[in-house]
């Protein structure tokens, strides 16, 4: 695997896949400062509202080519790899550490393999198998990490980020089933455009107006949302098509690596708990996706 990212890696492709993993890898720190001042739904909608009105002029250009023949599924697909992922890990970071979020973000292959083996016909190696298995078992050790790092209770707020990237990998199995033919920017801005109501309407529906008049930070909340939008989902997604698209799917896939560490780098800079359990789970859950993505 590793010869196979050196051949297709160019200097230009590492720098921007390391700055893709600095963006994402950042996305979980800035949802902690936007629940601040926002609720765990809202600071899903504003990111998603934010994301999508930026993504709207590629929405425009594509509609007439794509949108009548998709609709139903760009919406389905854009609550579950969007919408529902931007609450849940804000839900889940309003009792754990974005680190912590961070880290059992990386779990996204690893249901990606899952989902696609139980219902969309994936080829099943030894190896995914004991990938698989390595992935759940760094999960269950992260899940179960008390506030002092002792092995506790179940940390039930975890499971909104696992079933985030359940999500995750529901909708990377649509893409391939589904949308082969759709060009990867048509697709996340159509994807977005669908999400604009809605995301309306639960900014309308819950007190976002009252909390921008009376909240002292909800204007620094908003900013940091506003960069978690355009920047950790735009256009991060943007770049990471253009990775996949002059190198390899394999090359782009080593993002997954490198997020979680940068994560954590945040985590410690804002002072959240690092134990070593967590960064046992890590490596745990990192090896786990290698063996899943292996091919020989």
């Amino acid at each position: 695997m590793f010869k196979k990212i050196k051949s297709d890696a160019n200097l230009y492709s590492i720098l921007v896949l390391i700055f893709l993993s600095i963006i994402w890898g950042s996305s979980f720190i800035l949802i902690k400062k936007g629940l601040i001042a926002f609720s765990p739904i809202q600071v899903g909608a504003i990111r998603v509202f934010f994301a999508s009105i930026i993504l709207l002029p590629f929405a425009v250009k594509n509609y007439k080519k794509y949108f009548s023949k998709y609709k139903y599924l760009f919406l389905i697909f854009a609550v579950l790899s969007n919408l529902s992922p931007a609450i849940l890990f804000a839900l889940a970071e309003s009792e754990i550490s974005s680190s912590l979020a961070g880290i059992l973000n990386a779990l996204t292959p690893i249901f990606t393999f899952i989902v696609g083996a139980l219902f969309f016909g994936t080829e099943k190696r030894i190896n995914q198998i004991f990938g698989l298995i390595l992935g759940i078992f760094g999960s269950v050790l992260l899940i179960v990490v008390g506030s002092s790092g002792e092995i506790g209770e179940i940390n039930y707020f975890s499971l909104f980020v696992v079933l985030a990237t359940l999500f995750y990998g529901i909708s990377a199995n649509i893409v391939k089933r589904f949308f082969q033919d759709v060009h990867p920017i048509a697709l996340t801005s159509l994807a977005f455009m669908t999400l604009i109501p809605i995301s309306i309407i639960i900014l309308i529906t819950t007190d976002t107006l009252s909390v921008l008049q009376n909240n002292e930070s909800a204007y620094e909340s908003l900013f940091f949302l506003f960069i978690l939008g355009v920047v950790g989902t735009a256009f991060a997604l943007i770049l990471f098509n253009k990775v996949i698209q002059t190198t390899s799917a394999v090359f782009a896939s080593t993002v997954t690596y490198l997020i979680p560490i940068v994560a954590v780098m945040w985590g410690v800079i804002d002072n959240e708990p690092i134990f070593l359990i967590h960064i046992i789970g890590m490596i745990v859950i990192i090896v786990g996706i290698y063996f899943v993505n292996y091919k020989k």
